[in-house]
């Protein structure tokens, strides 16, 4: 059986899954500010990209293949989700929540990823088991990744989208104030 020499989208898919756990123990590790800033910023970057591609290229291709659609409806639910967090960590990075927010996201991350691989009902099982072409699809997802990625180097990364959040009537408090010292 010859060896495959380029990973399929599956395996590219865990392989962000892995790099942003890495980031978010790296986080949880760091006591440096700007550090943690950094690394807020890095994991953003990373998850901003990672849900662009698995939304315009994996999940359409999942769409009316896979066995259960109510993960796929789930996957873009907790991509939404999380690009509200995104947002509000990279519009104030500085703000008295940034750590909280950040630690939010990464349980919510951890929580998206464990559903996405569940052995045999998460949505990458079943991609496979719907017969994917998943060596195309990675063809596809890493030449939209290295775009996203060059577009970010210029500063020019596309805004995130919803599809799940179709606006909210909720209103915006006074933000909490730090206890006085």
């Amino acid at each position: 059986m010859p060896r495959r020499t380029k990973p399929d989208a599956i395996a590219l898919i865990k392989e962000d899954h892995r790099k942003v756990e890495k980031l978010f123990a790296s986080f949880e590790k760091a006591r440096d500010e700007d550090r943690k800033k950094a690394l807020a910023r890095q994991i953003c970057t990373e998850l901003t990209i990672h849900a662009m591609v698995e939304e315009e290229i994996f999940y359409p291709a999942c769409q009316g293949s896979i066995e259960d659609e109510d993960v796929l409806d789930e996957a873009y639910v907790e991509h939404d989700g999380a690009k509200v967090l995104i947002s509000e960590i990279m519009s104030n990075i500085n703000a008295r929540f940034f750590e909280a927010k950040v630690t939010v996201l990464s349980e919510m991350i951890k929580h998206h990823v464990k559903e996405e691989e569940k052995r045999s009902e998460g949505l990458l099982a079943q991609a496979k088991a719907a017969g994917l072409d998943l060596d195309e699809l990675a063809a596809r997802l890493t030449a939209r990744k290295d775009e996203l990625t060059r577009q970010f180097a210029h500063g020019h990364l596309p805004p995130a989208h919803t599809r799940s959040y179709t606006g909210h009537n909720l209103i915006q408090d006074k933000p909490l104030s730090a206890p006085a010292g």
